[in-house]
């Protein structure tokens, strides 16, 4: 029997108490937590205090709680999946992104009509309520389980410009490059990361466990003169993937010596 005997609410004397064999190795990664009553022993506690104590753990993304079968030490382990985030062109000149045959979708593309939010206009370099068109997938790596939500958006002026975009707007990522390309645009890219905690639709999508952030890929494709034409979106839980990136120097521009 372990007391609990510090001071503070007695369900973070005994959270405090778990987190403490969980962090020491007692009770192992991906290991079943003692039960309910075993932890009331163990502790001399009332079962209230202890599901407390769980749920705030729970809280702080140490155990994982599956209906049915019991509380479980959240794995400490690396993401099961690497998403190279490089485009690379064939000799044919179509673009091909290394993981990007990995995905299968879970469900029908959605394509639809929407205006830009403040965030998509900040990216895509637009004002609040422009038009767009919008397609999004529920996308599974069927080699690790790993889901994504993922999102394309593109201003309706770029569509009327590139026909064939205001046509199948619904087209993977890679194919609307080409389009572009085709159109006589010579793409570069920028792409930004950000971390948050889930909505209930990304939870509910990407089934993630408790407090699981999503990791926000944010990919904008250029013209020439560093005009967005096109927003892609990706969100996966941070505890299923990870994202690797190929860094090369550029070329520092020549300075001008003077006469």
């Amino acid at each position: 029997m372990s007391e609990i005997q510090r001071p503070g609410a007695l369900y973070q004397q005994v959270a405090a108490a778990i987190r403490e064999a969980i962090l020491s190795g007692e009770f192992a990664p991906d290991s079943l937590l003692p039960s309910e009553a075993q932890l009331m022993t163990r502790y001399a506690v009332s079962r209230p205090t202890v599901r407390n104590a769980i749920a705030a753990l729970r809280t702080e993304g140490l155990i994982d709680v599956r209906h049915g079968k019991g509380s479980f030490v959240r794995s400490s382990g690396q993401p099961t999946l690497t998403l190279e985030r490089r485009i690379s062109r064939t000799r044919e000149g179509k673009f091909v992104m290394p993981t990007g045959d990995i995905w299968q979708e879970a469900e029908e593309p959605h394509t639809y009509r929407t205006r830009t939010t403040k965030s998509t206009g900040r990216l895509l370099q637009l004002g609040e309520e422009e038009a767009l068109f919008g397609c999004d997938r529920l996308l599974i790596d069927p080699g690790t389980g790993t889901r994504a939500m993922h999102r394309t958006l593109i201003p309706f002026e770029v569509a009327e410009a590139v026909p064939l975009l205001g046509e199948e707007p619904c087209k993977p990522a890679a194919a609307v490059y080409w389009v572009l390309a085709q159109a006589g645009h010579n793409l570069t890219w920028t792409e930004t990361v950000r971390a948050h905690m889930p909505l209930p639709d990304e939870r509910a999508a990407l089934q993630l466990p408790d407090a699981t952030p999503v990791l926000h890929v944010a990919r904008v494709a250029h013209d020439a003169d560093e005009r967005p034409l096109m927003l892609e979106e990706l969100r996966f839980g941070a505890d299923r993937a990870e994202l690797a990136y190929r860094i090369t120097a550029d070329k520092q521009p020549a300075r001008r010596t003077r006469p």
